[in-house]
């Protein structure tokens, strides 16, 4: 979860932003309204949301997974991009923070496209499998919690389909998992995940030096028994 982190030097961001950034009114104002929250941080950058809309275009998608909303930004603009019959199940614990994302969901015309779940993520994609959706999503994205990151991955890649895609946010964590006298709990989870995904022969890898890092991992068809 990062707002505004970036691994290239103030003036060249800029530049990218101004040369690329097409970003909707309505997720612009999302944004401006998130950036006063004290939270803000938690929010994903305007770019990296454009890629993640581009994706999901281009895998013709329609069914996606979210774990972690915040205030919607993320759901808002994979919504956006869905056709009109695309779902985006989602997931939270928070009626606060969802509030705000529902208010923005429903001014954007795409909140019945968005159904929410308010619960621990771990219980609401337990429940998913149980109710038999799995290998039925196209894309996922994990944005929560970073303890529960293995977890989180473990049911998103039993819940997408082969050829799908799972997207993670903050693999890089402003830069902390690559110095090693950085050693407290949250970095160290990042690290482990991501040397596990390295090593995880049931997908395709890119880390993307996007924002605060994005992991794209796509399912090969061979990794479904």
């Amino acid at each position: 979860m990062a707002n505004h982190k970036s691994l290239i030097e103030p003036q060249l961001y800029n530049y990218l932003l101004s040369t690329s950034l097409r970003e909707a009114d309505i997720l612009r104002q999302l944004r401006q309204e998130t950036a006063n929250h004290p939270m803000s941080n938690m929010q994903i950058a305007p770019e990296q949301g454009q890629f993640m809309a581009l994706l999901v275009q281009l895998m013709g998608a329609k069914k996606t997974l979210e774990v972690g909303v915040f205030t919607g930004y993320s759901s808002l603009v994979v919504a956006l991009a869905l056709p009109t019959d695309g779902k985006v199940v989602a997931c939270d614990v928070s009626e606060e923070f969802t509030a705000i994302a529902r208010r923005y969901w429903q001014q954007a015309g795409v909140a019945n496209k968005i159904d929410l779940h308010i619960a621990p993520a771990m219980e609401t994609l337990d429940n998913l499998l149980a109710a038999g959706a799995a290998n039925s999503f196209d894309f996922a994205f994990i944005d929560a919690d970073k303890s529960n990151y293995d977890g989180y991955y473990e049911r998103s890649l039993l819940l997408v389909r082969p050829g799908g895609l799972i997207a993670i946010d903050n693999v890089l964590w402003s830069g902390r998992v690559a110095d090693p006298q950085e050693q407290n709990n949250r970095t160290k989870n990042i690290r482990a995940f991501n040397e596990k995904l390295h090593q995880d022969q049931r997908i395709n890898l890119s880390l993307v030096p996007i924002a605060d890092g994005l992991t794209l991992a796509w399912k090969r068809p061979e990794s479904v028994d």
